[in-house]
């Protein structure tokens, strides 16, 4: 099945970084998503392309890629400045006639959802999908992984090569806001918390936290047999998270 069509646009940042993303335009007019990667993802991968063609069913797409991917400008702070980068796809919606926004991210796209939504506001739905809730875990495989690539030259210049990411070098200064202390400036706007019992990078503490660090209305789905993030989800999953947008952004 062919995926739905997207007009490519670039987006700028408040402070500056050139945001690479699309639109896939809708027929429920007045509903738009942003959809949020995971770290080193691309809206132009295949696994988000499905995942925006499920969307689309249910508002018009704004995907894009975090700053330091891909082709956007700028290195990645790894869930810090990318609220911004979140702000511009939220702006760049508004803009093109949507008057409901809800934001649906993954993995590390997630954490800065919650982020944006907690601290910026703005939007009228979230999703977090995946996501950590809070910094410097390593507790599986895959994050000390995720850590060696983001703290070591060698993992740096790995990740540029292998998936065209650009890692900015230093420690946070200051430390961002954990997601699960954003989730707790969310309310009212709904928040969904979706995870998977079978995720191989964060355990089910992280969903559970973040759900008690948010206020009502909240919603937390452990999903069974379900993996991590965008190469995980299911067109099922998809279209049930499309459901919940669009029953609360009616």
């Amino acid at each position: 099945m062919p995926f739905a069509p997207n007009f490519p646009v670039m987006l700028r940042t408040d402070d500056g970084v050139r945001i690479d993303a699309a639109h896939t335009p809708s027929t429920r007019t007045h509903t738009g998503i942003v959809v949020a990667h995971g770290f080193t993802g691309s809206w132009r991968e295949r696994s988000a392309r499905r995942i925006v063609h499920v969307l689309s069913e249910y508002g018009g797409v704004v995907a894009f890629d975090f700053r330091g991917h891909g082709r956007s400008g700028g290195e990645t702070t790894v869930g810090d400045l990318e609220i911004l980068d979140v702000e511009a796809a939220v702006r760049h919606a508004r803009v093109v006639g949507y008057s409901k926004i809800a934001v649906v991210g993954f993995s590390m796209g997630a954490a800065v959802a919650v982020r944006y939504a907690g601290l910026r506001g703005g939007v009228d739905a979230v999703v977090s999908v995946s996501g950590p809730a809070r910094w410097y875990y390593r507790g599986t495989k895959p994050m000390r992984q995720v850590h060696w690539a983001i703290e070591r030259p060698l993992g740096r210049w790995a990740a540029r090569m292998a998936k065209r990411t650009r890692i900015a070098r230093g420690q946070w200064d200051p430390i961002p806001m954990p997601p699960h202390e954003a989730a707790g400036l969310i309310s009212p706007t709904p928040l969904l918390i979706v995870h998977g019992d079978a995720d191989t990078f964060f355990p089910l503490d992280h969903p559970h936290q973040l759900y008690a660090g948010a206020r009502e209305p909240k919603e937390l789905w452990i999903e069974p047999g379900y993996g991590h993030a965008e190469s995980a989800a299911t067109p099922d999953l998809i279209r049930k998270i499309g459901k919940w947008i669009a029953s609360n952004l009616s």
